[in-house]
């Protein structure tokens, strides 16, 4: 059944969804694997110790990152809830379903549809990696139905193990799930590998969306580069990440194979992909034309370009420059988001970032990429 939207005085009339915010580690609940988990793996769980820099998420003797309101440490990374005053102690906000709720109307937001942790859950035993993800997606799922006309879940699936991602997608696809998520750039082997076929098959015939957010520091510095140089680069390089994944996908045929297939490039940003969807078009030719790597051939039957206008979304959130080259773009795959509660989040401050970026664009186009291209790709209404 459609989910439909709640309607708020004062913004627009089919409501704004925001097509990438998060679930974080940080904010989980502590008990969310203990109490999940099967019996027989209760005891390696994913669970909390007291490590030297506070609260820690462990499993299986790996760390995996701090957990609770911690505050930042002076280094400028403040989240969103925490620059704008609303992180307190004990209190896990964002995953706090009535605050979570608050906090989306007073950005002006009606629908959030919701990602995960920004890297796979680091887990070697595959049994128990499959129970993992498998508790981590029932707690997101029973978390949604709070309030399911505005906070749409979505499925993590493990980039490092496409048998294990095949069964999450299925279970998925009967729990009712609208979007799954693949950390695509740190998949292993690449996703568009033979052995990701069978995944791409199911994920074509159950039309569920696929997201590829961005992983979090794929290559860190040297620990000789400062702190604030590493960030930068990172902001700029970071959204690049996906030129692999969709080239592969692209180049070795997938597109081709499951023309219904649906993928989303989460947190990518737009304003370079007018140029990565160029030198696609570019090398495409030039490979016809025995001009690149020695061959007449590739295994793609259109240009680049048009398996975006077809089958690519993306989302954006501060990108000036790329509403500007929306004319570049398909535009019925691009989505505003807002990214909360990340420190690069608009909140609380969205409604006012977006009427500053979207100046001049016609109420027809706005009301696509705020509200539309997202209740479509999602099956809300």
């Amino acid at each position: 059944m459609a989910q439909a939207l709640a309607y708020h005085p004062g913004l627009m009339t089919q409501g704004i969804i925001s097509a990438d915010d998060h679930l974080d580690l940080r904010w989980l609940p502590p008990d969310l694997w203990t109490e999940r988990l099967p019996s027989k793996l209760k005891e390696r769980a994913p669970h909390i110790e007291e490590a030297a820099n506070g609260p820690t998420w462990f499993c299986d003797g790996r760390g995996w990152g701090r957990w609770g309101t911690y505050k930042s440490q002076g280094d400028g990374t403040k989240w969103a809830i925490e620059a704008f005053g609303e992180l307190k102690e004990g209190e896990l906000r964002p995953t706090i379903p009535d605050l979570r709720l608050k906090d989306m109307d007073r950005d002006g937001v009606d629908a959030t549809v919701m990602y995960g942790h920004t890297n796979d859950f680091p887990v070697e035993d595959p049994q128990l990696r499959e129970a993992v993800y498998a508790a981590y997606n029932d707690w997101v799922w029973d978390f949604c139905s709070y309030a399911p006309n505005r906070l749409v879940s979505v499925a993590q699936l493990p980039a490092e193990d496409p048998v294990v991602a095949l069964s999450e997608l299925e279970r998925a696809a009967r729990t009712g799930f609208k979007h799954v998520n693949v950390m695509a750039a740190i998949a292993n082997p690449p996703i568009y590998c033979e052995e990701w076929e069978p995944f791409w098959k199911v994920a074509e015939e159950t039309r569920i969306p696929v997201g590829f957010h961005l992983a979090v520091r794929i290559n860190p510095p040297p620990a000789r580069v400062p702190q604030s140089v590493a960030s930068a680069v990172q902001s700029m390089l970071g959204p690049q990440q996906l030129n692999a994944p969709i080239a592969g996908l692209i180049l070795t045929g997938v597109l081709d194979r499951y023309p219904g297939l649906k993928l989303v490039m989460a947190e990518s940003g737009i304003a370079w992909v007018p140029f990565m969807i160029q030198r696609l078009d570019a090398s495409y030719r030039k490979m016809r034309e025995g001009r690149l790597a020695g061959t007449r051939t590739t295994a793609c039957e259109l240009k680049p370009s048009e398996y975006f206008t077809r089958q690519i979304w993306m989302t954006f959130q501060d990108d000036p420059a790329g509403v500007k080259m929306l004319n570049q773009l398909p535009q019925d795959k691009v989505m505003w988001a807002s990214d909360y509660p990340h420190p690069a989040s608009t909140w609380p401050h969205s409604k006012r970032i977006i009427e500053e970026q979207t100046e001049g664009l016609s109420p027809e186009l706005k009301q696509k990429i705020l509200c539309d291209n997202a209740r479509a790709l999602y099956g809300l209404n």
